[in-house]
């Protein structure tokens, strides 16, 4: 009788020995490699190479390596599109199309001429291996990612120059494929145009509109996982089916779902935290199985054409590079993150060469013969390795130079969001708010808090608050961010609260919007109103009626002389970042002095901000807004408390008005700061800290409305 059934054969095709080995080189690579300070990536590779057919041969490159290297792939270049800043992408979209130009055009003529002259192969077989040279691979961009510089200047045009090589690229292959196959001829052209043009309008109009239909409907975020995961696929299957690599479709789908997805929100966690453990590092291993070292070493002109394959796309794109840099005025580490990111070749190169490789001409050669296959496998490996140290180096130097930026601008005032939880239908809604609206460099500054009145029945609550507690630190843990939660026992709501904000320095509060019970409650409710007059913090008030991530536009209504209250530069700060994060229209509505604060503001902070500005001279009716709110925008209303600066008697109209025209729409009220506690404005002849002046103001109005009627 055997102890243990075990027998070594190589290679390994149990699958769960292959699962095992393959995670425990992602899990021991980078631990190796960081004593080393070798980049990841190149790790990735190289275990691939030793553990593949052409290494030690412990592993066989099967249906699994192609499974998941290609969702890697896909992975990849859907993170790019889904981690770029849409509206420096916007402004920057001529130079990401002349810049993909440039990378294009140098590496194609560079490509022909060595071909031609050097190894001598012919016209259409140069073009096809020049078009090779002149596409790229962002493998190193979860470097980038690592170091939290998807949203550089430099990064966005690079993103959008991939874009365009890898086109014009497969457009190359596509139609150089289609000579052999079918003869080229006007409706050749016409059904590939019309296929291509189907196939982008497809992902860019629907794609959106699904997305925010299930974001709506199902918050599950196992559930919104998947659907994400399958609307990738789609469309990098809708774009085979137009007759090019899946991997447009994969970034086209990353764009569309840019703005449904926030940079901190728990599914953005979620999705990069399984591509970056899983698919990607399974991609590289799986690339690393495919190069054989052996083959540069034995007869024919496979070193010299791996040789030609590898020095000509390098100076070709570092000669893009430099020019971009020259172009745009940019600083030496932006060039090598452009030269960086665009020097690997992986997907596009793979895909011509195996297609050139099956592809036979009238003299009964190969277009792509087995010296150029071979000398592709080379060129991978040392783009990639290249690639990977340039971006390596270059992002450590500029996310250096910019957390010294940071400490030198640093604020001294530090942003603790406070999130009181009582209703656990808002639990959700109301921590992602604080989680777009909070400073995206912290990973930490939020509260939840649950207070328990000294009752009869307050073990039943505190066990109940507890499960609140623990839900809403669930959320922000998905977004790897910090919750501090905190559960107490207070005379009432309103003072926990307010003794809450004292003991850890909050600055926001974020409150959900109360329910009327009866008739006799009031539209905010006790806790709000005594939080108001309790307190000078920002409190904010939402009514959520859909998840925060699916909101298209934001309507701003900010009063008179607003631009004067401590906390105005606050909320500015926090509606723009909103904004960003969400990728929608922030529109001002406000007085003209008030809008020219806030254009000045505005364009020294938010350049990127998609904004616009619009007068409301009359604060008195909000009526003017209903037509221009609609049922997925919010409407954002800055309010003030009595005595302050910007506080208009209008403001008392402000319940009927919200429950009347704006009962259907999601809405944030705000209650900006204010300098000083409420304590020093309590005097003598207002013991309630009611400024009297207001009944004066009251009776002055009514006295000039009677006299302007008579």
């Amino acid at each position: 009788m055997y102890l243990f059934d075990f027998s070594l054969q190589l290679p390994i095709t149990d699958p769960t020995w292959i699962f095992f080995l393959v995670l425990a080189i992602i899990l021991f690579a980078p631990i190796l490699l960081d004593r080393l300070h070798i980049p990841h990536i190149i790790g990735m590779i190289l275990a691939g190479v030793l553990i593949g057919g052409h290494g030690f041969n412990i592993l066989e490159r099967d249906s699994s390596f192609e499974l998941f290297g290609k969702v890697g792939l896909y992975y990849i270049m859907f993170l790019a599109g889904l981690e770029m800043d849409m509206a420096d992408f916007k402004k920057n979209k001529k130079k990401a199309f002349i810049f993909g130009l440039i990378s294009f055009t140098i590496p194609t003529v560079l490509g022909i001429f060595s071909n031609m002259t050097i190894l001598n192969y012919g016209i259409v077989t140069s073009i096809l291996l020049a078009s090779m040279f002149a596409s790229h691979t962002l493998v190193s961009y979860p470097i980038i990612s690592r170091y939290g510089l998807s949203r550089q200047k430099s990064v966005n045009i690079t993103v959008g120059g991939t874009a365009i090589t890898v086109i014009l690229a497969l457009f190359v292959l596509v139609i150089i494929a289609g000579m052999f196959k079918t003869e080229v001829d006007q409706l050749f052209w016409f059904l590939l145009i019309a296929k291509i043009a189907l196939a982008c309008f497809v992902i860019i109009f629907f794609f959106p509109r699904i997305g925010r239909w299930f974001f709506r409907q199902y918050q599950d975020n196992v559930m919104q996982f998947v659907f994400v995961l399958a609307m990738l696929f789609l469309g990098a299957g809708i774009m085979e089916l137009a007759g090019l690599e899946g991997i447009l479709g994969a970034f086209l789908v990353g764009l569309v779902f840019n703005r449904l997805i926030p940079h901190v929100s728990p599914l953005m966690n979620h999705v990069e935290f399984v591509g970056n453990a899983l698919f990607i590092p399974y991609f590289l291993i799986g690339v690393g199985m495919i190069i054989d070292v052996k083959s540069f070493f034995m007869e024919g002109k496979a070193f010299e054409v791996a040789i030609v394959m590898t020095l000509v796309p390098l100076v070709s794109k570092w000669i893009a590079a430099f020019i971009t840099q020259k172009l745009y005025r940019m600083n030496s580490n932006e060039r090598r993150i452009i030269f960086g990111l665009s020097s690997a070749k992986v997907a596009a190169s793979l895909a011509a060469v195996l297609i050139g490789h099956d592809i036979i001409m009238n003299n009964g050669e190969r277009l792509l013969n087995d010296d150029v296959l071979n000398g592709t496998i080379l060129m991978i490996l040392i783009t990639t390795i290249v690639s990977s140290f340039v971006t390596e180096r270059a992002s450590r130097k500029i996310a250096i130079n910019n957390e010294a930026q940071e400490k030198v601008g640093e604020t001294k005032g530090e942003e603790n969001i406070l999130i009181p939880i009582s209703n656990p239908d808002n639990i959700v809604n109301l921590v992602n708010l604080a989680l777009i609206i909070k400073n995206p460099k912290r990973k930490d500054g939020l509260v939840s808090l649950n207070v328990v009145n000294d009752d009869h029945g307050s073990t039943v609550k505190q066990a109940q608050g507890e499960k609140y507690l623990e839900k809403s630190a669930m959320i922000s843990a998905a977004a790897d961010v910090e919750m501090h939660t905190v559960s107490r026992y207070d005379l009432n709501i309103a003072a926990g609260i307010i003794h809450t904000i004292k003991e850890y320095n909050v600055s926001d509060v974020v409150i959900g919007l109360h329910r009327k019970i009866n008739l006799v409650d009031s539209f905010w409710g006790g806790t709000a109103e005594s939080l108001l007059k309790g307190t000078h913090r920002q409190i904010m008030i939402a009514k959520c009626l859909m998840p925060v991530n699916t909101l298209r536009r934001i309507i701003v209504a900010v009063p008179q002389k607003a631009e004067y209250e401590a906390g105005f530069t606050k909320w500015v700060n926090q509606l723009c970042r909103m904004g960003e994060q969400l990728g929608c229209r922030v529109h001002f509505f406000a007085h003209p002095e008030t809008l020219d604060r806030l254009k000045v503001l505005i364009s020294k902070k938010f350049k990127g901000l998609r904004s616009e500005f619009s007068e409301l001279v009359d604060w008195d009716d909000l009526l003017l807004l209903t037509g221009q709110v609609n049922f997925d925008h919010l409407l954002v209303i800055i309010s003030a408390r009595k005595g302050s600066i910007s506080y208009d008697t209008s403001f008392e109209r402000l319940p009927s008005q919200l429950s009347k025209y704006f009962s259907n729409n999601s809405l944030l009220v705000v209650y900006p700061d204010q300098y000083g506690e409420p304590q020093d404005n309590v005097t003598f002849s207002d013991p309630r800290g009611h400024n009297e002046s207001l009944n004066y103001d009251k009776m002055g109005q009514w006295f000039y409305k009677w006299f302007k009627k008579n």
